[in-house]
Protein backbone atom coordinates (compact mmCIF):
# COMPACT_ATOMS: atom_id res chain seq x y z
CA UNK A 1 0.00 0.00 0.00
CA UNK A 2 1.13 3.51 -0.65
CA UNK A 3 0.22 5.02 2.68
CA UNK A 4 -1.55 4.44 5.97
CA UNK A 5 -5.23 5.06 6.69
CA UNK A 6 -6.01 8.54 7.90
CA UNK A 7 -6.55 8.89 11.61
CA UNK A 8 -9.84 10.59 10.71
CA UNK A 9 -11.00 7.40 8.99
CA UNK A 10 -9.73 4.73 11.36
CA UNK A 11 -9.59 5.07 15.14
CA UNK A 12 -6.26 4.31 16.81
CA UNK A 13 -6.40 1.84 19.69
CA UNK A 14 -4.18 2.11 22.74
CA UNK A 15 -3.16 -1.35 23.83
CA UNK A 16 -1.39 0.02 26.89
CA UNK A 17 -4.68 1.26 28.30
CA UNK A 18 -6.45 -2.09 28.01
CA UNK A 19 -6.84 -3.89 31.33
CA UNK A 20 -7.01 -7.24 29.52
CA UNK A 21 -4.07 -6.66 27.19
CA UNK A 22 -0.46 -7.73 27.72
CA UNK A 23 1.28 -10.16 30.03
CA UNK A 24 -0.13 -8.53 33.17
CA UNK A 25 -3.58 -9.91 32.31
CA UNK A 26 -5.17 -11.80 35.19
CA UNK A 27 -7.99 -13.39 33.16
CA UNK A 28 -7.62 -16.55 31.11
CA UNK A 29 -6.90 -16.07 27.41
CA UNK A 30 -9.49 -17.11 24.86
CA UNK A 31 -6.69 -18.54 22.68
CA UNK A 32 -3.34 -19.67 24.04
CA UNK A 33 -0.69 -20.88 21.58
CA UNK A 34 2.40 -22.59 22.96
CA UNK A 35 5.49 -23.70 21.03
CA UNK A 36 3.59 -24.14 17.77
CA UNK A 37 5.69 -25.76 15.08
CA UNK A 38 4.73 -26.35 11.44
CA UNK A 39 7.45 -27.62 9.14
CA UNK A 40 6.94 -28.58 5.52
CA UNK A 41 9.05 -31.45 4.11
CA UNK A 42 11.31 -30.84 1.12
CA UNK A 43 11.29 -33.88 -1.13
CA UNK A 44 13.75 -34.69 -3.89
CA UNK A 45 14.84 -37.52 -6.14
CA UNK A 46 12.93 -40.24 -7.93
CA UNK A 47 11.70 -41.75 -4.66
CA UNK A 48 10.67 -38.34 -3.29
CA UNK A 49 12.71 -38.71 -0.14
CA UNK A 50 12.59 -35.97 2.48
CA UNK A 51 15.88 -34.08 2.29
CA UNK A 52 15.04 -31.15 4.55
CA UNK A 53 12.25 -29.00 5.94
CA UNK A 54 10.88 -25.50 5.47
CA UNK A 55 10.63 -24.23 9.03
CA UNK A 56 7.60 -22.06 8.39
CA UNK A 57 6.55 -21.87 12.06
CA UNK A 58 9.23 -22.78 14.57
CA UNK A 59 8.16 -22.51 18.20
CA UNK A 60 5.59 -19.69 18.25
CA UNK A 61 3.70 -18.75 21.44
CA UNK A 62 1.13 -16.01 22.15
CA UNK A 63 -2.21 -15.31 23.87
CA UNK A 64 -5.36 -13.59 22.64
CA UNK A 65 -8.02 -12.42 25.08
CA UNK A 66 -11.76 -12.17 24.52
CA UNK A 67 -12.77 -8.93 22.83
CA UNK A 68 -9.16 -8.02 21.97
CA UNK A 69 -6.99 -7.94 18.86
CA UNK A 70 -3.49 -9.27 18.46
CA UNK A 71 -1.64 -8.35 15.27
CA UNK A 72 0.85 -10.84 13.85
CA UNK A 73 3.29 -8.86 11.73
CA UNK A 74 6.22 -9.66 9.48
CA UNK A 75 7.55 -9.67 5.94
CA UNK A 76 6.24 -12.07 3.30
CA UNK A 77 7.56 -15.55 3.96
CA UNK A 78 8.00 -15.12 7.73
CA UNK A 79 5.37 -17.79 8.50
CA UNK A 80 2.51 -15.62 9.79
CA UNK A 81 -0.13 -16.98 7.37
CA UNK A 82 0.95 -20.53 8.23
CA UNK A 83 0.35 -19.68 11.90
CA UNK A 84 -3.24 -18.68 11.11
CA UNK A 85 -3.89 -21.79 9.03
CA UNK A 86 -2.25 -24.01 11.65
CA UNK A 87 -4.57 -22.72 14.38
CA UNK A 88 -7.59 -23.92 12.39
CA UNK A 89 -5.68 -27.02 11.22
CA UNK A 90 -6.11 -26.05 7.59
CA UNK A 91 -2.50 -27.21 7.63
CA UNK A 92 -1.48 -29.74 10.27
CA UNK A 93 1.12 -28.55 12.83
CA UNK A 94 3.92 -30.87 13.85
CA UNK A 95 4.06 -29.90 17.51
CA UNK A 96 2.79 -27.50 20.15
CA UNK A 97 -0.50 -26.64 21.81
CA UNK A 98 -3.39 -24.48 20.60
CA UNK A 99 -5.75 -24.01 23.55
CA UNK A 100 -9.05 -22.44 22.49
CA UNK A 101 -11.53 -21.95 25.34
CA UNK A 102 -9.34 -24.39 27.29
CA UNK A 103 -9.44 -27.17 24.66
CA UNK A 104 -6.32 -28.19 22.73
CA UNK A 105 -7.39 -28.03 19.08
CA UNK A 106 -4.43 -30.14 18.00
CA UNK A 107 -5.78 -33.10 19.97
CA UNK A 108 -9.34 -33.04 18.57
CA UNK A 109 -10.78 -35.65 16.25
CA UNK A 110 -12.14 -34.45 12.89
CA UNK A 111 -15.76 -34.32 14.10
CA UNK A 112 -14.80 -32.45 17.30
CA UNK A 113 -12.68 -29.99 15.32
CA UNK A 114 -15.55 -29.31 12.92
CA UNK A 115 -17.83 -28.30 15.82
CA UNK A 116 -15.12 -26.08 17.31
CA UNK A 117 -14.62 -24.24 14.01
CA UNK A 118 -18.03 -22.66 14.50
CA UNK A 119 -16.43 -20.46 17.16
CA UNK A 120 -13.14 -19.94 15.33
CA UNK A 121 -13.46 -18.48 11.82
CA UNK A 122 -11.14 -17.04 9.16
CA UNK A 123 -11.36 -14.18 6.64
CA UNK A 124 -8.92 -14.62 3.76
CA UNK A 125 -6.87 -12.10 1.82
CA UNK A 126 -8.57 -12.49 -1.55
CA UNK A 127 -12.35 -12.80 -1.24
CA UNK A 128 -12.70 -13.52 -4.96
CA UNK A 129 -10.87 -16.82 -4.57
CA UNK A 130 -12.40 -17.70 -1.18
CA UNK A 131 -16.02 -17.07 -2.26
CA UNK A 132 -17.49 -19.69 -4.60
CA UNK A 133 -18.24 -17.79 -7.86
CA UNK A 134 -21.07 -20.22 -8.68
CA UNK A 135 -22.99 -19.44 -5.48
CA UNK A 136 -25.21 -16.47 -4.75
CA UNK A 137 -24.44 -14.44 -1.64
CA UNK A 138 -27.46 -15.82 0.18
CA UNK A 139 -26.24 -19.38 -0.35
CA UNK A 140 -22.69 -18.48 0.68
CA UNK A 141 -23.94 -17.05 3.97
CA UNK A 142 -26.42 -19.84 4.74
CA UNK A 143 -23.95 -22.66 4.02
CA UNK A 144 -22.36 -22.44 7.47
CA UNK A 145 -25.71 -21.91 9.18
CA UNK A 146 -27.09 -25.12 7.67
CA UNK A 147 -23.94 -27.01 8.58
CA UNK A 148 -24.13 -25.97 12.26
CA UNK A 149 -27.92 -26.02 12.59
CA UNK A 150 -28.35 -22.26 12.95
CA UNK A 151 -31.89 -21.12 12.11
CA UNK A 152 -35.00 -23.30 12.30
CA UNK A 153 -35.77 -23.14 8.59
CA UNK A 154 -34.88 -21.45 5.29
CA UNK A 155 -37.01 -18.41 6.11
CA UNK A 156 -35.19 -17.76 9.38
CA UNK A 157 -31.82 -18.18 7.70
CA UNK A 158 -32.76 -15.78 4.91
CA UNK A 159 -33.81 -13.21 7.52
CA UNK A 160 -30.47 -13.73 9.21
CA UNK A 161 -28.66 -13.18 5.89
CA UNK A 162 -30.46 -9.85 5.49
CA UNK A 163 -29.39 -8.83 8.99
CA UNK A 164 -25.78 -9.90 8.36
CA UNK A 165 -25.59 -7.86 5.16
CA UNK A 166 -26.95 -4.81 6.98
CA UNK A 167 -24.39 -5.43 9.74
CA UNK A 168 -21.49 -5.24 7.26
CA UNK A 169 -23.08 -2.20 5.53
CA UNK A 170 -24.36 -3.96 2.38
CA UNK A 171 -27.83 -3.84 0.84
CA UNK A 172 -29.84 -6.96 1.80
CA UNK A 173 -31.64 -6.75 -1.54
CA UNK A 174 -28.38 -7.83 -3.18
CA UNK A 175 -28.27 -11.25 -1.48
CA UNK A 176 -29.24 -12.95 -4.75
CA UNK A 177 -26.22 -11.57 -6.62
CA UNK A 178 -23.01 -13.47 -7.36
CA UNK A 179 -19.60 -12.43 -5.93
CA UNK A 180 -18.33 -11.03 -9.24
CA UNK A 181 -21.14 -8.43 -9.17
CA UNK A 182 -19.55 -6.72 -6.14
CA UNK A 183 -16.44 -4.56 -5.77
CA UNK A 184 -13.35 -5.83 -3.94
CA UNK A 185 -14.27 -3.99 -0.75
CA UNK A 186 -17.84 -5.29 -0.90
CA UNK A 187 -16.61 -8.85 -1.41
CA UNK A 188 -14.43 -8.52 1.67
CA UNK A 189 -17.50 -7.40 3.62
CA UNK A 190 -19.24 -10.55 2.39
CA UNK A 191 -16.26 -12.54 3.67
CA UNK A 192 -16.68 -10.89 7.08
CA UNK A 193 -20.43 -11.61 7.00
CA UNK A 194 -19.74 -15.26 6.20
CA UNK A 195 -17.46 -15.52 9.24
CA UNK A 196 -20.10 -13.84 11.42
CA UNK A 197 -22.87 -16.12 10.16
CA UNK A 198 -22.00 -18.91 12.62
CA UNK A 199 -21.53 -16.70 15.73
CA UNK A 200 -17.74 -17.05 16.23
CA UNK A 201 -15.78 -15.82 19.24
CA UNK A 202 -12.48 -15.35 17.40
CA UNK A 203 -11.80 -14.43 13.77
CA UNK A 204 -8.44 -14.87 12.04
CA UNK A 205 -8.02 -12.02 9.53
CA UNK A 206 -5.31 -13.03 7.05
CA UNK A 207 -4.09 -9.93 5.17
CA UNK A 208 -7.78 -9.04 4.91
CA UNK A 209 -7.23 -5.39 3.91
CA UNK A 210 -3.90 -5.60 2.06
CA UNK A 211 -5.46 -5.86 -1.43
CA UNK A 212 -7.74 -2.85 -0.90
CA UNK A 213 -7.05 0.79 -1.58
CA UNK A 214 -6.31 3.02 1.41
CA UNK A 215 -9.77 4.59 1.76
CA UNK A 216 -11.47 1.18 1.57
CA UNK A 217 -8.96 -0.20 4.07
CA UNK A 218 -10.01 2.47 6.55
CA UNK A 219 -13.68 1.60 6.06
CA UNK A 220 -13.08 -2.11 6.67
CA UNK A 221 -10.93 -1.37 9.73
CA UNK A 222 -13.69 0.84 11.12
CA UNK A 223 -16.23 -1.91 10.47
CA UNK A 224 -14.08 -4.50 12.25
CA UNK A 225 -13.67 -2.17 15.22
CA UNK A 226 -17.42 -1.57 15.45
CA UNK A 227 -18.18 -5.29 15.21
CA UNK A 228 -15.66 -6.03 17.94
CA UNK A 229 -17.19 -3.45 20.26
CA UNK A 230 -20.73 -4.66 19.54
CA UNK A 231 -20.18 -8.43 19.55
CA UNK A 232 -17.14 -8.84 21.82
CA UNK A 233 -15.13 -10.55 19.09
CA UNK A 234 -11.45 -11.37 19.37
CA UNK A 235 -9.23 -10.99 16.30
CA UNK A 236 -5.91 -12.39 15.15
CA UNK A 237 -4.94 -9.74 12.59
CA UNK A 238 -2.25 -11.08 10.24
CA UNK A 239 -0.48 -8.45 8.14
CA UNK A 240 2.85 -7.44 6.62
CA UNK A 241 1.92 -3.78 7.02
CA UNK A 242 2.60 -2.13 10.39
CA UNK A 243 0.95 1.08 9.20
CA UNK A 244 -2.53 -0.43 9.67
CA UNK A 245 -1.78 -2.26 12.93
CA UNK A 246 -2.13 0.70 15.29
CA UNK A 247 -5.72 1.33 14.17
CA UNK A 248 -7.07 -2.05 15.25
CA UNK A 249 -4.74 -4.03 17.51
CA UNK A 250 -4.23 -4.09 21.26
CA UNK A 251 -1.07 -6.19 21.13
CA UNK A 252 1.52 -7.02 18.47
CA UNK A 253 3.70 -10.06 17.85
CA UNK A 254 6.46 -9.50 15.28
CA UNK A 255 7.59 -12.60 13.35
CA UNK A 256 10.85 -13.26 11.54
CA UNK A 257 11.76 -16.56 9.85
CA UNK A 258 9.22 -18.63 11.77
CA UNK A 259 9.87 -17.14 15.22
CA UNK A 260 8.44 -14.36 17.35
CA UNK A 261 11.13 -11.68 17.83
CA UNK A 262 9.09 -9.10 19.76
CA UNK A 263 5.79 -8.97 21.65
CA UNK A 264 4.27 -5.96 23.35
CA UNK A 265 1.23 -3.74 23.51
CA UNK A 266 0.66 -1.77 20.32
CA UNK A 267 1.24 1.55 22.05
CA UNK A 268 4.59 0.45 23.51
CA UNK A 269 5.77 -1.09 20.26
CA UNK A 270 5.21 2.09 18.26
CA UNK A 271 6.59 4.32 21.01
CA UNK A 272 9.78 2.34 21.75
CA UNK A 273 10.44 -0.74 19.58
CA UNK A 274 13.17 -2.93 21.08
CA UNK A 275 14.19 -5.43 18.40
CA UNK A 276 16.33 -4.14 15.50
CA UNK A 277 13.98 -5.87 13.05
CA UNK A 278 10.94 -4.10 14.50
CA UNK A 279 12.74 -0.76 14.36
CA UNK A 280 13.57 -1.40 10.71
CA UNK A 281 9.95 -2.23 9.87
CA UNK A 282 8.71 0.92 11.61
CA UNK A 283 11.35 3.06 9.91
CA UNK A 284 10.08 1.90 6.51
CA UNK A 285 6.53 3.19 7.10
CA UNK A 286 5.96 6.28 4.92
CA UNK A 287 4.51 9.33 6.66
CA UNK A 288 3.67 12.79 5.40
CA UNK A 289 3.34 14.10 8.95
CA UNK A 290 6.49 16.05 9.95
CA UNK A 291 5.60 15.53 13.62
CA UNK A 292 6.05 11.77 13.33
CA UNK A 293 9.43 10.78 14.73
CA UNK A 294 11.39 8.91 12.07
CA UNK A 295 13.45 5.98 13.32
CA UNK A 296 17.00 5.74 12.06
CA UNK A 297 16.99 2.02 11.44
CA UNK A 298 17.41 -0.23 8.45
CA UNK A 299 16.85 -3.86 7.59
CA UNK A 300 19.67 -5.06 5.34
CA UNK A 301 19.47 -7.46 2.40
CA UNK A 302 16.86 -10.11 1.71
CA UNK A 303 15.08 -12.66 3.89
CA UNK A 304 17.08 -15.93 4.07
CA UNK A 305 15.38 -19.18 3.12
CA UNK A 306 13.25 -20.73 5.90
CA UNK A 307 14.58 -24.06 4.63
CA UNK A 308 18.05 -23.05 5.80
CA UNK A 309 17.80 -20.32 8.44
CA UNK A 310 21.06 -18.71 9.61
CA UNK A 311 22.71 -20.17 12.73
CA UNK A 312 22.41 -18.30 16.00
CA UNK A 313 20.11 -15.31 15.87
CA UNK A 314 18.16 -15.68 12.64
CA UNK A 315 18.19 -11.94 12.04
CA UNK A 316 21.95 -11.40 12.41
CA UNK A 317 22.64 -11.53 8.64
CA UNK A 318 20.45 -8.43 8.14
CA UNK A 319 21.13 -6.58 11.39
CA UNK A 320 23.40 -3.54 11.57
CA UNK A 321 23.68 -3.99 15.36
CA UNK A 322 24.91 -7.62 15.30
CA UNK A 323 28.07 -8.55 17.20
CA UNK A 324 30.21 -11.68 17.50
CA UNK A 325 27.81 -13.58 19.76
CA UNK A 326 24.85 -13.30 17.36
CA UNK A 327 25.93 -15.90 14.74
CA UNK A 328 26.86 -18.39 17.47
CA UNK A 329 23.87 -18.44 19.83
CA UNK A 330 20.10 -18.25 19.55
CA UNK A 331 18.79 -15.54 21.91
CA UNK A 332 15.90 -16.38 24.20
CA UNK A 333 12.66 -14.42 24.11
CA UNK A 334 13.65 -12.20 27.05
CA UNK A 335 10.83 -10.65 29.09
CA UNK A 336 11.19 -7.25 30.72
CA UNK A 337 8.37 -5.08 32.08
CA UNK A 338 5.72 -7.11 30.30
CA UNK A 339 7.47 -6.99 26.92
CA UNK A 340 9.25 -9.86 25.19
CA UNK A 341 12.19 -9.47 22.80
CA UNK A 342 14.40 -12.10 21.16
CA UNK A 343 17.64 -10.12 21.14
CA UNK A 344 20.87 -10.12 23.15
CA UNK A 345 20.69 -6.30 23.29
CA UNK A 346 17.87 -6.51 25.86
CA UNK A 347 19.34 -9.40 27.84
CA UNK A 348 20.27 -8.47 31.44
CA UNK A 349 23.86 -7.24 31.48
CA UNK A 350 23.88 -7.38 27.68
CA UNK A 351 26.42 -4.57 27.45
CA UNK A 352 28.98 -6.62 29.36
CA UNK A 353 28.56 -9.54 26.94
CA UNK A 354 29.48 -7.55 23.84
Amino acid sequence: MSGSPSTDDAPAKNGAQSSRSGSGNTTSPLLSVRDLRTWFPIKAGLLRKTVGHVRAVDGVSFDIFAGKTMALVGESGCGKTTVGRSLLRLVEPDAGKVLFEGTDLLQLRADELRRTRQRLQMVFQDPMTSLDPRMRVRDILTEGMESFGIGANAKERTERVAHLLETVRLDPRHMHRYPHEFSGGQRQRIGVARALSVDPRLIVLDESVSALDVSIQAQILNLLGELQAELGLAYLFITHDLSVVRYLSDDVSVMYLGQIVEQSSTAELFEAPQHPYTRGLLASIPSADPKVRKLEAKVLGDVPSPAKPPPGCRFHTRCNEAFDRCPREMPDLYELAGRKTRCFLVEPDASSER
